[in-house]
């Protein structure tokens, strides 16, 4: 029996692989990319092989899909990640009833190997403690007969007809919920202020002192700005008086943001106390976006007079739930000269 969120993690997700495991089948009535994003990234960081997951998700045919989850989800498996060399497919139930079921199969050498049932759904809320789940090791052969029994009422997410076959929405549950506006309509500044939540600006630029407005020399954007070193590389700051609320998720837990502009990244905090936020897929990736916004070359390092040229030095963080957010970089319509960091 696993009810413990730190043991689960270990004996379910990554254990099997220290015992020869190459491949894990899941299904899963609900999951994220994210998901698939921290635990890539985790075999990549303690294990010198890839290794393949294949994941179901059971409950699309009867519940909407975030728009971000599912365009994360085919980038994954399209693309792979960063320089990860884990292979990921996923599939969603699109035929029959709707799938509730958790198991985790883990294969070895093409064989059964191991497998774990419960009530954990895929997610860093079941497998960081957020939630009270209840996880334990079944029969690795029956497991196999049941995810075998599900693959002809399955397709893949990157069927070319795969949004004729689910519900894919542009706004996560929580907004759709207490919303009124059209729920096709894509996320906006204007739309997410309207429903009232939460919301945080992180400077770009230095906020106190003698350097007051002045950009990092070798820190944030500017993170990769010295020798050796990728010269895209960036992380955003996180003043202390954030990083402690509950704005954010902890250090190390992967979440996704969409932007104004319509693009999806997926970001984590790290640096000492979770003092900042950067892509960890590859951490070049934040700066090549930002400096594409303010539009220098890449790898080019950013002056104040770049953020002045721009109208602004900061950017607006808006919490959709525990994993989902809307990052606001948008250019002021209007500069009015005011560069000044909000204090």
């Amino acid at each position: 029996m696993l009810s413990n969120s730190n043991e689960m993690r270990e004996k379910i997700l990554l254990e099997p692989i220290s015992q020869g495991a190459d491949n894990l089948r899941i299904i899963s009535g609900y999951s994220a990319h994210t998901m698939v994003s921290w635990h890539i990234t985790e075999i990549a960081k303690r294990f010198d092989r890839a290794i393949n997951i294949d994941l179901t998700v059971g409950m699309c045919i009867r519940d909407r899909l975030f728009r971000p989850i599912h365009e994360g989800f085919k980038s994954i498996m399209k693309n792979g990640y960063g320089d990860c060399q884990s292979k990921f497919t996923c599939k969603y139930i699109t035929e029959g009833s709707p799938v509730h079921t958790k198991i985790y199969l883990w294969e070895k050498d093409g064989k059964p190997f191991r497998a774990f049932t419960g009530s954990a759904n895929y997610t860093q809320p079941a497998f960081f403690g957020r939630h009270r789940e209840y996880m334990s090791e079944c029969d690795s052969a029956v497991a196999v007969e049941y995810l075998d029994s599900l693959e002809e009422d399955s397709t893949y997410c990157t069927h070319a007809d795969i949004e004729d076959k689910i519900i894919i929405t542009e706004k996560p549950q929580r907004l759709i919920t207490i919303g009124t506006e059209n729920d096709h309509d894509r996320l906006s500044s204007i739309s997410v202020q309207g429903l009232g939540v939460k919301e945080v600006r992180l400077p770009l630029v230095i906020i106190r002192g003698k350097r007051k407005g002045e950009v990092h020399v070798h820190s944030g954007i500017n993170w990769g700005q010295r020798k050796g070193r990728e010269h895209n590389q960036a992380y955003i700051p996180v003043p202390a008086d954030i990083g402690r609320t509950d704005f954010f998720p902890d250090v190390g837990i992967h979440f996704s943001v969409t932007t104004d502009d319509g693009k999806i990244l997926i970001l984590s905090r790290g640096q000492d106390g979770g003092k900042g936020m950067s892509t960890p897929q590859n951490n070049s990736l934040l700066g090549e976006y930002l400096r594409n916004r303010l539009g220098l070359a890449n790898g080019a390092r950013v002056d104040k007079e770049d953020f002045e040229r721009y109208g602004r030095t900061d950017i607006t963080f808006y919490k959709l739930d525990d994993e989902q957010y809307f990052m606001d970089f948008s250019q002021p319509e209007v500069n009015t000269g005011n560069v000044d960091a909000p204090l």
